[in-house]
C-alpha cells in the first residue's frame, strides 16, 4: 500500500477499499508472511435456511484454499436445525452456553460475537451473519485484505448495497432502514468522524484480535454501533477502514423488530454520550417501548416490550480476572 494512504486525517476514500483489490493467494501470502492466523465466526440462531449455504461457501472459498484456519459457528440456543447443518456445512459448531460456562450466557447477538471472540484462536477475526443470501468468499477475503496490506489499520466494516425485497420484486435499493432512520443520523451529528462509513450497522466486520478483546460488547443489537464507538474512543478514528463488497441480500425483518432494534441503538449512543460527559442521564438508560397494533375488532391497542440493554467487559479484563480468582 503507498504510503500517502495514511495521514494526519485520513479521507473516506483513501480508508475505503474494495474487495477486488486482493486474489485470495495475494492474500494467503500476505498471511503467510505476518505469521497470523484467522478465524471467522457466525453467530446464528434459527437460521437453517440460510447458515448451510454461508458456511459451506466460506470453507470452499477461504478455508480450503489456506486463508482461514478456523471457520466457527455459534448457536445461540437454536430451536431449529441450524447447528447440525452448519456441522454438516463444514463449521466447528459450539452452543453458546458451553463457551465460557462460568460467564454465564444471555440471548442476544453480542453475546455470540462475544463468546466467539473467547472461543477462536486467530489473531485476526472475521465475523459474518448467518442470513447472507449471496454469499461467497468476497465476504471474507474483502475484510481480511486492509488488515493483512496494513498494520496501521485495526478494524474493517463492509459496505455494500441493501436491495429490498418487496412483493412486486427486488428493489436495488431500500433496505437498511435502522441504518438511514437511527444510526446515521447520530452518528453525523455526535460522532462525525464515524458519519462517513457507508453501512455501521453491517454485520459484517473484521478486526485484530488485541483491538477486539479491548472493547466491550453490548449483548443485542447495539453491538455494531458500540463497537465503532469504542474502538474510535481507544484507539482513535484512523484504525477503522472499510471495504466495498458490492451488495448484499438478506431477509429483512418487520417493523415492529426494527423499532426495537432502533430503541436499543439509542439507548447505547445515549449511554456512550454519558460516559463521554456530554449528556446528562437524570435516571438509567432503559424503559418500556409501546407499539401501537390494531386487535382484529378495529380496538387500539398498545404490544409493550421492554428494552434494557446490557453488555460484557473486554474479553482481556474478563479473563484476567478470572486468573486472578483463580
Amino acid at each position: 500500500m503507498p504510503d500517502d494512504r495514511r495521514a494526519d486525517t485520513l479521507t473516506p476514500e483513501a480508508r475505503t477499499f474494495r474487495a477486488s483489490d486482493w486474489s485470495i493467494a495475494e492474500l494467503i501470502a500476505l498471511k503467510r508472511a505476518a505469521r497470523e492466523r484467522v478465524s471467522v465466526v457466525i453467530p446464528a440462531r434459527n437460521e437453517q435456511l440460510t447458515v448451510g449455504r454461508v458456511v459451506g461457501a466460506l470453507h470452499a472459498a477461504t478455508v480450503v484454499p489456506g486463508l482461514v484456519d478456523e471457520l466457527i459457528v455459534i448457536d445461540g440456543e437454536s430451536t431449529d436445525a441450524t447447528a447440525s447443518i452448519a456441522a454438516d456445512a463444514g463449521a466447528e459448531v459450539l452452543h453458546q452456553a458451553d463457551v465460557l460456562p462460568d460467564a454465564g450466557t444471555a440471548l442476544g447477538k453480542g453475546e455470540a460475537l462475544w463468546k466467539g471472540l473467547a472461543a477462536s484462536t486467530g489473531d485476526l477475526v472475521a465475523y459474518v451473519d448467518a442470513d447472507i443470501h449471496d454469499i461467497d468468499g468476497r465476504f471474507v477475503s474483502g475484510l481480511l485484505g486492509p488488515l493483512l496490506s496494513d498494520a496501521t489499520i485495526g478494524f474493517v466494516k463492509a459496505a455494500y448495497d441493501r436491495p429490498f425485497q418487496t412483493d412486486a420484486g427486488l428493489l436495488p435499493t431500500g433496505g437498511g432502514r435502522v441504518t438511514e432512520l437511527m444510526a446515521r443520523p447520530l452518528l453525523a451529528t455526535f460522532w462525525p468522524a464515524l458519519a462517513w462509513l457507508a453501512q455501521p450497522l453491517a454485520g459484517e466486520y473484521a478486526g485484530r484480535r488485541t483491538i477486539l478483546e479491548a472493547i466491550p460488547f453490548v449483548q443485542g443489537y447495539g453491538v455494531e454501533l458500540a463497537l465503532l464507538i469504542d474502538i474510535a474512543d481507544r484507539f482513535g478514528p484512523d484504525v477503522i477502514a472499510q471495504v466495498d463488497l458490492g451488495r448484499r441480500i438478506h431477509d429483512h425483518q418487520d417493523l415492529e423488530a426494527l423499532g426495537r432494534m432502533a430503541t436499543e441503538i439509542l439507548q447505547v449512543a445515549v449511554d456512550r454520550l454519558a460516559d463521554e460527559d456530554r449528556l446528562v442521564l437524570t435516571d438509567p438508560v432503559g424503559g418500556l417501548l409501546h407499539q401501537p397494533v390494531r386487535a382484529n375488532d378495529g380496538t387500539l391497542l398498545h404490544r409493550t416490550s421492554r428494552i434494557q440493554h446490557r453488555e460484557r467487559p473486554p474479553l482481556a479484563d474478563w479473563l484476567r480476572a478470572r486468573a486472578e480468582r483463580g
